[in-house]
């Protein structure tokens, strides 16, 4: 099994000492303000350093990461304002109301977080890889099977040929059908689940560009396909860090579901019109 990634910080920190001047002078700075990082482009980091932007390229890489992005992304899941532990706040005498109140706020904190780690190259080459493709295939295992079923019941509204099925067997089986000129979404929270990276092999083996919407810069899956998509969650006590980001990847399909659409113009808005009026029939 491949070995996880250090945190972030932690890389840092273990290699400091063989760091070289200018490599230290972004250490320092990363690890004294590693909030405002995650809201800097590398640009602005490398001016803010007085270095260049390849300087600040090459340390991510000796810290193990593709890029600055994937650096960012890896950061952000550690230092993202943490959505202040609702066991440390809920009490026995808590009202409903309340409970509710902070698990919208902490709702509200994983999107927010999650928007400050879009890269907007990634999203738009996914945007663009869906509308060119033949048809779509949105896969996912456990709880993202059902937000690959989200995902169909938003495409499909766009005219745009999308299929997905819960059964794994069923996954593979439609995995094995796809062509060069298909996308295939993968979504899965922490990017390791074997199902998924079972089915990720028979599309890779298709030819089909392939898109991943998942929580982790580091993992087998981000590794694997052509556009990563990240998310960013803080676990609880009550939700685990995987039901947190649902929210996040519900968001993040709905940017790219009416994204498409807008791009679509009168073929979205006539794919839209259609589907309204065959399920009109369906209300009282």
């Amino acid at each position: 099994m491949k070995k996880a990634q250090e945190p972030c910080l932690v890389t840092i920190r273990k290699l400091y000492p063989k760091f070289s001047v200018t490599e230290r002078k972004i250490a320092d700075y990363i690890l004294k303000n590693p909030n405002k990082i995650i809201h800097s482009s590398i640009n602005q980091l490398a001016e803010d350093l007085e270095v260049a932007d390849s300087t600040v390229f090459r340390f991510c890489k000796r810290l193990g990461y593709k890029g600055y992005q994937a650096m960012k992304i890896a950061l952000a899941s550690e230092v993202v304002s943490p959505i202040q532990d609702i066991h440390e706040k809920v009490t026995e005498g808590d009202t409903v109301d309340t409970v509710a109140s902070k698990v919208f706020r902490s709702n509200i904190k994983t999107i927010e977080d999650s928007l400050s780690v879009l890269n907007e190259e990634h999203l738009q080459a996914a945007v663009d890889c869906m509308i060119n493709a033949n048809s779509i295939e949105f896969f996912g295992s456990g709880g993202s099977s059902i937000i690959a079923l989200d995902a169909y019941h938003k495409l499909v509204r766009t005219g745009l040929k999308v299929h997905s099925v819960i059964d794994t067997h069923f996954q593979l089986m439609a995995a094995s059908q796809m062509t060069e000129k298909d996308c295939a979404v993968f979504i899965s929270h922490s990017g390791s689940s074997k199902d998924i990276l079972h089915i990720l092999n028979v599309v890779k083996s298709t030819g089909a560009k392939m898109i991943a919407i998942t929580n982790y810069a580091k993992s087998p899956l981000s590794a694997a396909v052509d556009i990563p998509l990240y998310t960013v969650s803080e676990e609880t006590e009550y939700r685990s860090e995987a039901l947190s980001s649902r929210i996040a990847q519900l968001t993040l399909i709905d940017v790219l579901y009416v994204n498409i659409l807008l791009k679509r113009g009168n073929e979205g808005k006539e794919a839209l019109k259609k589907m309204r009026e065959a399920i009109l029939v369906k209300r009282i």
